[in-house]
């Protein structure tokens, strides 16, 4: 089997004629050729408003791969021929002396495909998650947008299907992890479109990622594995550099645990402390289980300071990217909204990058404590609210951590003053807001010190009239809400890319964002957006609208595990995810996750 590069389809082509397609740019006969399967499909906009979709083929021939390749060769046509193995789950036996029933902490990408390896691989894992079922979740988070009454322990960083399930859905990765393959697999078993295994781009959408998540768990349980919900692990049981178990706390009545692994288990309204047996954790806990973190360093686990980003979120009208980026809007070319995806450096060297692009989404509360704002991207699976927006972050470096930059007494070399670093700007940012949820909320020309053409941003109309969670409107329909007066078919040189109302809830309040903003970071964005917006026309328009404050895209603390074994100093405890430093995004955490528990599963069968 070979895989060939470069094969074109117009829009309006159906997919029937890739092997016709294929066999012309081979200069063979389609009766020779047999597609296997689409393993790439991208687009290509470059004779824009012209859009192709371009396919990577695994084909066979019905002669030999030699002579495949040699019409390869001849055609000029792109191919590939190296044999890759496929990852599969193999079921193991367990030994007397294997592992104890593993725990997980988190329940996040990375915790819930850990478990789901676990459990096929018959160790009938034990997940603790301090955040609620979806249903809870889902009802906790509309709440919290509607009222601005935040619950810290289910929110949209904590609960079923972590930070993920309140996002894009995005698949994209910049790494190459031997189980990518399997994780996306999974994802269309428990109900994720087919398309997510060739796209280029693959998401899933929150409204769609939501029942695959609450699938893939019910499949973890019913290989034997244990979600408990509402339970957060508090502490390490460790003798002799060595995990014995946990302690842990259960807020509500949930699920059953066998009786002899719990011991001091007591019922009451308030919550339950117990403890776990266990010679294996897995901390899979995301980047925002800032308590945990602090509670397991005060317990002598080794940790250090990592870089990471800082800015806001930008939003401008999805027709404004689609123009941009195809020359047309998406709606008529019958395809998904367009995306970007831009990067410069500032004279001083500093990095500024957009970051999870929602096309056709929302810019969404993904507070998660008491006294703190911080903002992230969110679409459904059809990206059609009509609005793009995406992060704009600039590097944050440990050495960046001067003391006028933390809270007072914070020692700017401690391992977890980056912690420190963005729970500071997140309580300015919630100050700035008006101290109730509400984010602060900035034009383009404002920041750049401007005169605004928009007035009418901020204090965003009753938030119980939008309901993110559950979004039914069309692009078109937003489009013309946001642009009334302005004909479709003039968007090209009429189109005004400031947003009148920002989709954050509950709301939103005119504020100058330099005073959320450490001036490194600001003086990094204001420079970045003139650059930025000769890369994609419209994005620096003085109109467009910028939501504080982005501050948890990645963790800025690692907890050091030995790259062979994947262990920290305490023997059986494997560090994971985004929490721990080691992911950035649902494929990189869910794959760190898988990887662990191979590891685990290689140590069983030695």
């Amino acid at each position: 089997m070979i895989r060939i590069h470069g094969i074109k389809l117009n829009l309006n082509e159906d997919q029937d004629r890739l092997q016709s397609a294929a066999a012309r740019k081979l200069h063979v006969s389609a009766d020779d050729i047999e597609i296997v399967r689409i393993a790439r499909m991208s687009l290509d906009a470059r004779e824009k408003p012209v859009v192709y979709r371009v396919f990577s083929l695994d084909i066979k021939s019905r002669r030999s791969d030699d002579w495949l390749i040699k019409a390869c060769r001849k055609s000029g046509l792109q191919y590939s021929d190296e044999k890759t193995e496929r990852f599969e789950i193999s079921t193991l036996k367990k030994s007397e002396n294997s592992l104890k029933r593993p725990v997980v902490a988190g329940f996040g990408p990375c915790g819930m495909f850990a478990a789901l390896a676990l459990a096929e691989y018959g160790l009938r894992p034990l997940v603790l998650e301090r955040g609620g079922c979806m249903d809870e979740r889902v009802a906790s988070v509309k709440a919290f947008w509607n009222s601005g009454k935040l619950d810290p322990e289910c929110n949209v960083q904590f609960g079923e299907g972590g930070a993920g399930t309140f996002s894009d859905g995005k698949l994209t990765t910049g790494t190459r992890s031997p189980y990518a393959q399997w994780i996306l697999e999974q994802f269309v078993e428990a109900g994720a479109s087919p398309e997510i295994l060739y796209l280029q781009k693959p998401h899933i959408g929150t409204d769609v990622l939501r029942k695959v998540v609450v699938n893939i768990r019910k499949k973890i349980e019913a290989l034997g594995g244990e979600v408990l919900f509402n339970c957060k692990m508090e502490s390490l049981l460790i003798e002799e550099s060595r995990i014995c178990g946990v302690n842990a706390t259960r807020t509500v009545p949930g699920n059953s645990i066998l009786n002899e692994e719990i011991s001091n288990s007591h019922s009451s309204a308030r919550p339950e402390a117990f403890s776990i047996q266990t010679d294996t954790v897995i901390l899979a806990l995301g980047h925002s289980a800032r308590d945990t973190i602090r509670s397991l360093y005060d317990q002598g686990l080794i940790m250090e300071q990592k870089p990471f980003s800082m800015g806001v979120r930008i939003e401008h009208h999805q027709a404004l990217i689609d123009m941009t980026q195809y020359g047309a809007l998406h709606e008529d070319l019958g395809i998904g909204a367009a995306d970007y995806k831009l990067n410069v450096k500032t004279a001083g060297g500093r990095g500024v990058y957009t970051f999870c692009m929602c096309p056709g989404g929302y810019v969404i509360n993904s507070s998660s404590a008491p006294g703190m704002l911080t903002t992230n991207g969110m679409s459904n699976s059809g990206r059609d609210s009509g609005i793009a927006n995406s992060a704009l972050l600039a590097d944050v470096l440990p050495s960046d951590y001067a003391a006028e930059y933390l809270p007072e007494g914070v020692d700017p070399s401690h391992p977890l003053a980056g912690i420190a670093f963005q729970e500071k700007y997140e309580r300015l940012a919630f100050e700035l807001g008006g101290d109730d949820y509400c984010a602060p909320v900035q034009t383009v020309g404002e920041f750049l010190g401007g005169t605004p053409l928009n007035n009418s941003i901020g204090n965003n109309p009753d938030p119980g009239t939008s309901d993110m969670t559950d979004q039914t409107a069309t692009g078109s329909d937003t489009l013309n809400q946001l642009n009334s007066g302005i004909p479709d078919s003039d968007l090209s040189n009429h189109l005004d890319p400031g947003i009148k109302v920002p989709s954050f809830r509950p709301g939103t309040h005119k504020a100058d964002l330099h005073k959320c903003l450490p001036d490194f970071v600001a003086d990094a964005l204001a420079e970045a957006l003139p650059l930025l917006g000769k890369k994609l026309h419209g994005f620096d328009s003085p109109d467009s609208v910028m939501t504080a404050i982005e501050s948890r895209s990645s963790s800025p603390v690692r907890i050091k595990r030995d790259s062979e074994t994947l262990q920290s100093h305490i023997n059986g405890l494997y560090p994971a995810g985004e929490g721990a430093g080691y992911a950035g995004g649902i494929m990189s955490a869910a794959a760190d996750g898988v990887r662990i528990a191979v590891k685990l599963a290689e140590n069983i069968s030695q």
